[in-house]
């Protein structure tokens, strides 16, 4: 019973979008209406400021750290603390409060690695840093540490479960980016510093 509802408070949790809260909080506008037309920090930021992409950032990252962190205190069970880190994902990606049409999920996936594997996450920021400082995408950032982030969790042995769980993070992260990858393979994507 406890880990059903920690799944249901993680799912509702990760539903909540941030970025679309802080706007209409404080009078900015839709962030829908601008840029990609997503909920998540890049977009919120590049239509709405830097500052409020940053916020966005955290309380995103946040929904999915603090449900994780909370199953990591109360299940010893790998899969356990695994199944409610992605119901705060999918949260994210699938919102109840926005129809099911949600964000892309990277600063959600970042929040729950956060909680599993602090010292992976580092690794596969390197990555994303690395190729944004490169080629100034950040979409490819968070495709090439989304790919990254298996390899590095099961090169410092991380259990099974969370193996798996950044295998399908991964993986939705190419589905919920498709639209950027076409953009990337066009070279018509969005480049950090470039108006519009």
């Amino acid at each position: 019973m406890r880990w059903l509802v920690l799944v249901v408070f993680a799912y509702l949790l990760g539903s909540v979008p941030t970025g679309l809260v802080l706007a209409k909080a404080f009078g900015l506008g839709d962030p829908r209406r601008g840029g990609s037309g997503n909920i998540g920090a890049t977009n919120v930021g590049r239509t709405l400021g830097k500052k409020w992409g940053a916020v966005t950032l955290l309380g995103d990252a946040l929904k999915g750290f603090i449900p994780t962190a909370l199953a990591l205190g109360a299940f010893s069970s790998p899969w356990a603390v695994v199944s409610v880190g992605f119901a705060a994902y999918l949260g994210h990606l699938f919102p109840l409060y926005l129809r099911f049409k949600g964000g892309k999920g990277v600063a959600t996936g970042l929040g729950v690695f956060l909680a599993l594997a602090p010292g992976s996450v580092f690794w596969a920021a390197v990555v994303f840093a690395v190729l944004v400082w490169r080629f100034r995408w950040v979409s490819l950032g968070s495709l090439g540490a989304a790919a990254a982030l298996p390899l590095i969790l099961a090169f410092f042995g991380h259990p099974l479960a969370v193996v798996v769980l950044g295998l399908a993070v991964g993986g939705f992260t190419f589905w919920t980016h498709r639209a950027n990858i076409e953009r990337l393979l066009d070279g018509a994507e969005h480049r950090v510093g470039q108006p519009g």
